[in-house]
């Protein structure tokens, strides 16, 4: 399930997230039994808790103690919305890192934060990054790495594509292991049933697989799998991400040496 942001009106959305115009106005009257902190923080737990799909107007109404209806007043449909609790759940990102450490340091401390991030709030990698929401906190995310990174001194237009990069490891990492919990649940089906059928069937419909794909054979030659019941797929991106990142910083450190 794909969710592409910007559907609701872009001035009334665009109002919202940077809290200017009418949603700041402060209007005479009884002082309201909602606000829209209120309603966005009660979508992130209904989305945290039972996913995008389970997220609607009447189900976040629901989790306040009103009719989807009442919600309306403060926020104009689910479009804007999506977009406020995506820009909202981004604030628990830190916007600044150590670099007394060095930049590599740093940028290792960002990119644990952000996966810890995605894996708490595994509907945010449903958001596409086609359409970006363009909050404040979602530019504070992206300001955070470039101050980073600005220590390597790289020049504006090879910055955008190590930081495209970065990005796109992490979210790629987080989006396996999210998707590996979801599974079971989806399919009925553990990780360990699933791989211990395929692969006792591999063997039988494939049996001369390591002489035609040799080079797959070696790759995987050293895989003994997870030694705890760790799901599979989780098992190996953990394995792999801090070694998969330290390859991408050693060519970013090339990058920088070439200048």
């Amino acid at each position: 399930m794909v969710v592409f942001a910007g559907q609701g009106d872009a001035r009334r959305s665009m109002a919202l997230l940077w809290r200017t115009g009418e949603s700041g106005e402060v209007r005479p009257g009884p002082k309201p039994g909602l606000s829209v902190d209120a309603i966005v923080d009660a979508a992130i737990a209904v989305a945290d808790s039972e996913g995008m799909a389970a997220l609607s107007m009447r189900r976040v109404g629901e989790r306040l103690g009103r009719t989807g209806m009442a919600l309306y007043t403060y926020v104009p449909s689910k479009g804007e919305l999506v977009d406020l609790m995506y820009d909202r759940a981004l604030a628990e990102l830190p916007t600044g890192h150590d670099l007394s450490g060095g930049w590599r340091a740093a940028v290792t401390s960002w990119a644990e934060d952000v996966l810890a991030f995605y894996l708490r709030h595994p509907w945010v990698l449903q958001v596409s990054q086609a359409r970006p929401v363009l909050g404040p906190n979602e530019f504070a995310m992206l300001d955070g790495l470039v101050r980073i990174l600005r220590e390597t001194g790289l020049r504006p237009h090879r910055m955008r594509g190590v930081v495209a990069l970065l990005s796109d490891f992490v979210r790629g990492a987080a989006r396996t292991v999210s998707e590996s919990r979801q599974a079971p649940s989806a399919t009925g089906v553990s990780d360990e049933e699933w791989w211990r059928a395929r692969s006792s069937l591999l063997e039988e419909v494939a049996p001369g697989f390591a002489a035609r794909f040799p080079m797959v054979t070696w790759v995987e030659s050293e895989d003994d799998g997870p030694a705890t019941d760790e799901p599979y797929l989780e098992h190996r991106v953990g394995e792999t991400f801090a070694g998969g990142l330290a390859v991408l910083l050693d060519g970013i450190e090339v990058a920088v040496k070439s200048g």
